[in-house]
């Protein structure tokens, strides 16, 4: 007997919207014959397939994946397909208001009533499906749950509760399929970062060929302003790279022959031959698209407390009225009708609606209130989990640095005036496009120098730039220039090493004959980071750690300079990974704060992905769990207040929905409640819950 051969295959399912949803389509798949594993992520909408070949019929996954109410295909869809959800759930509103006004005006209930049950019908129904699909499946969440709610309310004649409990669901699950949607763009966006066509030097001159066919050891052009389709080592060429979508270093990084550059980074200035070192699919960029895939995979979102608790609760009730409407009569010769009135009393008291909308009503108060004040969070658990947050990693440079160069200071030499060593140095500098360049010209803008004409002006990539300006050969660069034109002093190199210490870059201008002095530039720290951190550690924070692609003595001055505990230096995004994950082994659950591209990967892997809005790559934003939309770190202090905040009050509507129906639930089984004492204890119930959980609303943003 051979043994059996099983392959892999990844399929894309369309219309999953929670974790929920990936169980269905796992249990229904593993059920096909020849199926050794299948596992769904719902975030990217990937099944992946473990399958023996020579008796797995894929077909007959198709069918399975359709069964539990999904599809492995992208049909065309229509307007009314694409809106569907969203058209149900207003319409459910409307006819549901209509409803009530109705009702409360004393009008006939032969118009409320069919209103009500418009309104139940256009919210419910692709509810209800769900409900039976899970049913069948053997997995009763919240459809389920929903769906015998609602069943018990229409039965007791409380449309006015079932109308709204099922708008309410219906618009809860709107919003939960948008989230899910924004994040399955990440890994698109990630996608777009390297171009789709190299071009390849060939015998026979440069040629464009797709990124994907180019093999290793090829020769490929990258000219200035190019994105570098491929990883390589740079045969001929200098220019600087902006590594910050990979490496997240703040200032470009000057490249020349032997130096590695990556898939994604931007060429600045002249023209690199490099020769390609790895395949596109094995390239950085595609290690962190698979990074950030893997990351989502393994952090599906928690099911809340009440879908737990409704997946025992729910069965366990409706089977329980059963026996108190059967075993009586059968059994102990009790009057059937009485002890049916009974079982419906007990399936209106086990109706869950206060319990179903506790949470979500003091979610969306809560995740209302974040809105408000600049806060996106993509989901209820984010906003209850972030009170456990123990520890908080940070990205450096846009995260707790603004990510732009600055000029911090200006040392003139020989005698030289600051006014002169300005007009030389924005004259060189104003039609370079390098970072350092633009710090430069900005700051002698603002103190009122402007650029005169520079004769013989020629750029010297990977050092600076000379020029000949009124009359006299100037030049503006790195130490490596001035010391290779032999006009750099030894008294300067104690200064140097001073600024490198401040982790200041220094610029350095002079003519052949000497220096004319130092312009210091560095990236500027965010001016609300120390107050920030301080805050966060009087709300509980027990360690704060910064993480940067910067060299170790810029990252030790910066986090002395913000109060950060620790650092990690140097680290590429799969470095970054390392240490997120190796913090969670050790610490308690851990929060990223960042907003490049290369902090996806890390955003994805910790227990809370946080991205800088603004100044953060889409990436980073759709990655993340929550986004800070005004870029202003003290926002997180506030969410961690929210958070509590909103907690406190989810316990406490539980503790209430639970309380009220124990009692009465108590009651119910000898008789001491009837039916409308029943529907009056549920109404009640969700009414203290629902305006309970609306002070969530009123957390002070301060």
């Amino acid at each position: 007997m051979t043994d059996k051969i099983y392959r892999q295959k990844n399929l894309e399912v369309v219309g999953m919207d929670c974790a929920d949803c990936a169980l269905h389509v796992e249990k229904s798949v593993n059920q096909v014959q020849g199926i050794k594993l299948a596992q769904v992520n719902f975030i990217s909408g990937n099944l992946k397939i473990e399958y023996d070949d020579q008796h797995t019929n894929l077909q007959e996954v198709e069918k399975a994946v359709k069964s539990a109410g999904y599809s492995l295909k992208k049909p065309t869809r229509s307007f009314w397909q694409k809106n569907k959800p969203t058209i149900l759930t207003v319409l459910s509103g409307i006819f549901g208001l209509a409803g009530s006004i109705v009702h409360f005006s004393h009008t006939s209930e032969y118009i409320s009533i069919p209103l009500f049950a418009i309104a139940i019908l256009t919210g419910g129904f692709p509810i209800a499906i769900k409900g039976i699909k899970e049913a069948r499946h053997l997995t009763l969440g919240m459809d389920f749950l929903m769906s015998i709610a609602v069943i018990g309310a229409m039965i007791i004649g409380e449309w006015t509760e079932a109308a709204y409990v099922i708008f309410l669901f219906s618009l809860a699950e709107l919003i939960e399929s948008y989230s899910v949607k924004r994040a399955r763009r990440s890994i698109e966006s990630l996608m777009e970062l390297a171009p789709d066509v190299a071009l390849v030097k060939t015998d026979s001159g440069n040629m464009e060929k797709p990124a994907g066919s180019v093999a290793v050891g090829n020769v490929i052009i990258i000219r200035p302003g190019d994105r570098i389709p491929l990883d390589g080592e740079v045969l001929a060429g200098s220019s600087a790279v902006n590594q910050a979508p990979i490496t997240g270093e703040s200032i470009p990084v000057d490249k020349s022959p032997g130096e590695e550059v990556f898939a994604g980074t931007i060429n600045q200035q002249g023209v690199l031959e490099v020769r390609v070192t790895k395949r596109m699919q094995d390239s950085m960029l595609a290690r962190i698209i698979r990074l950030v895939e893997e990351a989502q995979a393994r952090k599906a979102p928690t099911q809340q407390f009440v879908e737990k608790f409704s997946r025992y609760y729910t069965p366990a009730m409706v089977s329980f009225a059963i026996l108190v409407a059967a075993i009586p009569p059968l059994l102990f010769g009790g009057i059937f009708t009485e002890w049916f009135y009974r079982a419906l009393v007990l399936l209106v008291i086990s109706c869950p609606c206060a319990l179903v909308i506790s949470t979500p009503v003091t979610i969306v108060s809560g995740l209302t209130n974040a809105a408000r004040n600049g806060i996106l969070i993509k989901g209820g658990s984010y906003l209850e989990n972030f009170d456990k947050i123990r520890v908080l990693a940070f990205d450096k440079t846009g995260t707790l640095t603004t990510g732009k160069p600055v000029v911090q200071s200006i040392q003139t030499l020989n005698h030289h005036s600051v006014e002169k060593l300005l007009q030389i140095a924005t004259s060189l500098e104003a039609n370079s496009e390098h970072p350092l360049a633009k710090a430069i010209t900005d700051y002698a803008t603002r103190q009122g120098i402007t650029p005169i004409p520079v004769e013989q002006f020629s750029a010297l990539p990977g050092k600076g730039a000379r020029g000949v300006i009124n009359g006299e050969l100037c030049y503006i660069g790195n130490h490596r220039l001035f010391e290779e034109e032999k006009i750099c002093q030894n008294a300067v190199h104690a200064e140097l090493e001073k600024l490198e210490n401040r982790s200041h870059t220094a610029v350095l201008v002079g003519n052949p004959k000497n220096l004319l002095g130092l312009i210091a530039i560095a990236d500027e720290v965010r001016e609300a980071a120390f107050p920030a951190i301080q805050k966060l550690k009087q709300l509980g924070i027990r360690k704060t750690v910064m993480l940067t692609g910067d060299n170790a003595v810029t990252a030790r001055a910066i986090a002395g300079q913000i109060g950060i505990d620790k650092f990690e230096a140097e680290l590429l995004p799969d470095n970054k990974v390392e240490v997120i994950q190796q913090l969670m082994k050790n610490q308690s659950l851990l929060a990223m704060v960042g907003d490049g591209i290369n902090d996806a990967p890390a955003l994805a892997s910790a227990t809370m992905g946080i991205a800088m809005g603004v100044s953060g790559s889409d990436t980073a934003i759709e990655t993340a769990d929550i986004a800070l939309m005004e870029d202003d770190l003290s926002r997180i202090a506030y969410l961690k207040k929210l958070s509590r905040k909103t907690v406190r009050i989810i316990k406490q509507n539980i503790f209430i929905a639970l309380f009220l129906k124990a009692i009465f639930f108590a009651l119910a089984i000898p008789g001491l409640v009837t039916l409308w004492m029943a529907v009056f204890a549920d109404m009640g119930a969700s009414l203290i819950v629902i305006f309970n959980g609306l002070r969530a609303l009123k957390t002070n943003s301060n």
